[in-house]
């Protein structure tokens, strides 16, 4: 049913059959960790924003589970016009092969998000809101982090001046809605900015934005080598960076570029091995492999 479905094709699904995908996938997060330990071979990408077209032609390159273990940064549903064909091939892994497909929860899997952007809208117009409500409990018990390899920590937005131990996102507690301020919003929402020392007030109205100086803080205590979150679209100075995470050129950093707006399509992998990580970019065309040790990634955004 999804190898070679064609773009934009309904895919018809039961109200019953969405249920299930909720309530099931729901109690596998909870029986996995809030920030999960994950090892590679991985592949870690970022967000989806319903475009279902974009997210076969991913695994189409990257290789349909569980050809492939995968990591997702969030951001599965509002903007693009599939979000529940999505979300719902999304949790089917999830349940198929639940210690091989990790989902990651992004500022969009919160109700007071997803009830503006567009996910709302389509579960009503398709079934009804209170399947939409299953869905934000399903959303409320996505995992936060994970610490791939012990040297990789992956999140949707990024860091958190509360954040001073991993044990502090291990103790969050589930299921629980995203709160406006805090550790769990800003691991959500916050953002790099190369203009920034320390923390600085954020355009987005939400969280914080962080320096150069704060991500190499970061990673010195936590003996970690890399970030990689999601949550942005590149700017086109940054997409031929050496270290693109919002400009910075310090501490190691990486922002992928996301699946844009509908209808530009533009896909994002980031293919996690024992001796390389590098990344690969919309064509998917493969971009140059550099040694693990120094976590250099080329990453492109395609048109």
């Amino acid at each position: 049913m999804v190898r070679g479905c064609r773009p934009g094709k309904i895919v018809q699904m039961t109200e019953a059959e969405v249920r299930g995908l909720c309530i099931k996938s729901r109690e596998i997060f909870l029986s996995q960790p809030i920030l999960l330990e994950l090892e590679a071979p991985l592949k870690i990408c970022g967000d989806i924003h319903g475009q279902y077209t974009d997210l076969l032609r991913l695994f189409e390159y990257g290789g349909f589970p569980p050809e492939a273990n995968y990591l997702f940064l969030g951001d599965y549903v509002d903007r693009g016009k599939q979000s529940l064909e999505t979300i719902c091939l999304l949790l089917a892994y999830k349940i198929k092969y639940p210690e091989n497909f990790f989902l990651l929860r992004g500022n969009h899997e919160c109700a007071s998000i997803n009830r503006i952007y567009g996910f709302y809208d389509e579960c009503k117009r398709r079934f009804n809101i209170k399947l939409w409500k299953t869905f934000t409990d399903c959303f409320n018990c996505l995992p936060i982090a994970a610490i791939v390899d012990e040297k990789i920590f992956c999140c949707h937005g990024g860091l958190s001046p509360d954040l001073q131990s991993m044990e502090q996102i291990r103790r969050i507690m589930r299921p629980t809605d995203v709160p406006d301020t805090g550790l769990l919003c800003d691991l959500l929402w916050s953002d790099p900015d190369k203009d920034v020392q320390g923390w600085g007030e954020n355009d987005r109205g939400v969280s914080f934005t962080f320096g150069a100086d704060v991500v190499s803080k970061f990673l010195n205590r936590h003996d970690l080598d890399l970030i990689c979150r999601a949550h942005q679209i590149l700017k086109p100075s940054e997409k031929k960076a050496k270290y693109q995470y919002g400009g910075l050129n310090s501490g190691r950093p990486v922002t992928p570029p996301r699946t844009a707006n509908p209808p530009k399509k533009s896909c994002w992998i980031g293919f996690l091995c024992h001796s390389f990580l590098c990344l690969l970019e919309d064509e998917m065309s493969p971009a140059s492999e550099l040694p693990a040790s120094h976590w250099w990634l080329k990453m492109q955004q395609g048109g």
